[in-house]
């Protein structure tokens, strides 16, 4: 049996007979298909008789139209025209009774129905129009009753899978046994969360979702090999549902199925997203409690820890990635979380990982390389620019009880790291040198105060020329008070360079004898650079 046909305008499934098949009723059995052949899958949903001349007037798509000519009797002429006006408004076929009005259809309407795949069928003088009628309308009733309980059927067993708290693995699993096809659930990635089927069907559907998408369906046919539908709930899209078939059966009914079962797969999604929701919250808020100190003894950390899937009872090495202040940061945050909870999935399934409002924290594993986890994080948040991370990562941990001081660590790394080198760096807290021990003073505006006793004016950006200078003293110092090669650098004539070294001593004293005011120079420099941490 033929399958309904999908309107492309409004997405409805037509469900009705094929024109193959209503050749085949009995009060059919003598009609001839004389034109047209292409066209036997179009769908029948309706009949109409031409008894009027402006019948295009009054012609629905999915339609057979009847006739006995009689509104051509006159004008035969209109005769070629008309197979091109009834294709165009969406007609199934055109049946006429030759004989009685009009002897013969013109060649020029035969081969123009040939080229549009418009079935012509001559109807035999001795059916009545009443008795295809009833037959074709009792067909297309009966398929729509067919379809209409296998759908209400499909729909029971797919809410009874809600019902029973099934996911995604229970919903592929009822929809292939339903359809007798091959089904994955696929999220917004691309990644596969689910399949159902043979072994080897599995395996030719995930092949077609790695290439991004099944192939289309084979042109011109009614019964495909692929479908694919979107999972959408509260206007967000959250994947897909694809399903295949090996004999290339699944029709447009079944696609109906298949949006039902999408919509049972947005209640699945929405409703573990609600859960997972709730169990962030808790392990962000445990983890949080665990780095500051205030999640209890060693042994309850652990306990509670072994709970979430973590342990935190080896030595471990603590990782914070923080968004770079740029784009959109709640989308980024989520995306973030998302790249670093995959990435520790990867390297350590028993390492912790949480959210915070402004960062991500991953303790790992101290044997494994804190670096190439933040670099596969980092890859895969690339993915979707132009937000970026920086990284920070600690010295390793032995137990529960260092965990604050590794995570101030990490952070301080992160920071530092970004300051130093620019957004996306991965900064480890051994490797900050002078940087590492200054960011250990806990009073910030002790430290500000010593750079602006050291710097005086330049150590303010209110003025242009100050910020030159001290440019200008930093390469100096960098280059260990080489004057040629600090004007080379700064593409200075010696003769300015010489005036500009001259102006600094009358504002900072005699740095070029002094060693003691260099090094305190060199700091307080070191700490503009660390401004904001």
């Amino acid at each position: 049996m033929e399958p309904p046909v999908r309107l492309a305008s409004t997405g409805t499934i037509i469900h009705g007979v094929s024109v193959g098949e209503v050749l085949g009723v009995s009060t059919l059995a003598d009609a001839r298909l004389i034109a047209g052949e292409s066209g036997l899958g179009r769908i029948v949903q309706r009949l109409n008789v031409m008894e009027v001349p402006d019948i295009l007037a009054w012609v629905k798509p999915h339609e057979l139209l009847l006739t006995t000519g009689y509104p051509l009797r006159n004008t035969p002429q209109s005769l070629g025209r008309l197979v091109a006006d009834l294709d165009e408004r969406g007609l199934a076929a055109l049946a006429i009774k030759l004989g009685r009005y009009v002897d013969e259809l013109p060649g020029e309407m035969v081969e123009q129905a040939d080229r549009l795949g418009f079935p012509l069928i001559l109807l035999p003088n001795d059916v009545g129009f009443d008795d295809i009628l009833n037959q074709v309308l009792t067909d297309i009733l009966n398929r729509q009753a067919a379809v209409l309980a296998r759908a209400e059927e499909a729909h029971r067993a797919l809410v009874q899978v809600v019902l029973a708290g099934g996911g995604l693995n229970e919903v592929t699993a009822e929809v292939a046994q339903l359809l007798d096809v091959s089904v994955a659930a696929v999220d917004g990635s691309g990644r596969v969360l689910a399949t159902a089927g043979a072994d080897g069907h599995v395996a030719v559907l995930r092949e077609s979702i790695t290439r991004e998408g099944p192939p289309s369906s084979p042109a011109g046919g009614r019964l495909r090999a692929f479908a694919s539908v979107p999972v959408l709930a509260g206007g967000h899209h959250h994947g897909r549902i694809v399903a295949y078939s090996a004999s290339g059966a699944i029709r447009d009914s079944d696609v109906g199925i298949l949006e039902r079962a999408a919509t049972v797969a947005a209640l699945v999604v929405t409703r573990q997203e609600a859960v997972n929701a709730v169990e962030s919250k808790y392990r962000a808020d445990f983890l949080r409690d665990v780095l500051t100190g205030r999640a209890g003894t060693a042994e309850r950390v652990t306990t509670r820890a072994r709970a979430f899937g973590w342990d935190l009872s080896r030595p471990v090495t603590v990782l914070v990635a923080e968004l770079d202040p740029e784009g959109d940061e709640r989308s980024a945050q989520d995306r973030l979380v998302a790249c670093w909870t995959a990435a520790m999935r990867r390297h350590d399934p028993r390492g912790a990982v949480a959210g915070f409002s402004h960062e991500v924290v991953a303790v790992v594993d101290a044997s494994i390389d804190a670096t190439r986890v933040a670099k596969d994080a980092a890859s895969a948040f690339a993915d979707v620019p132009p937000a970026t991370f920086s990284t920070g990562t600690s010295r390793p941990s032995p137990r529960a009880e260092t965990l604050p001081e590794a995570y101030s660590q990490a952070l301080k790394a992160a920071r530092v790291g970004r300051q130093l080198h620019g957004p996306g760096a991965v900064a480890h807290f051994d490797q900050l040198g002078v940087y590492r021990l200054l960011s250990l003073v806990n009073d910030t505006e002790e430290l500000h105060a010593f750079v602006r006793e050291t710097l005086g004016p330049l150590a303010s950006d209110d003025d242009a020329e100050n910020a030159d200078l001290r440019r200008t003293l930093q390469v100096l110092l960098e280059t260990n008070l080489n004057v040629a090669e600090t004007a080379r650098r700064l593409h200075f004539h010696y003769n300015t360079l010489r005036y500009r070294i001259g102006k600094l001593e009358r504002l900072l004293g005699n740095f070029t004898d002094d060693p003691h005011l260099r090094l305190n120079l060199t700091l307080a420099l070191h700490v503009l650079r660390m401004r904001g941490i």
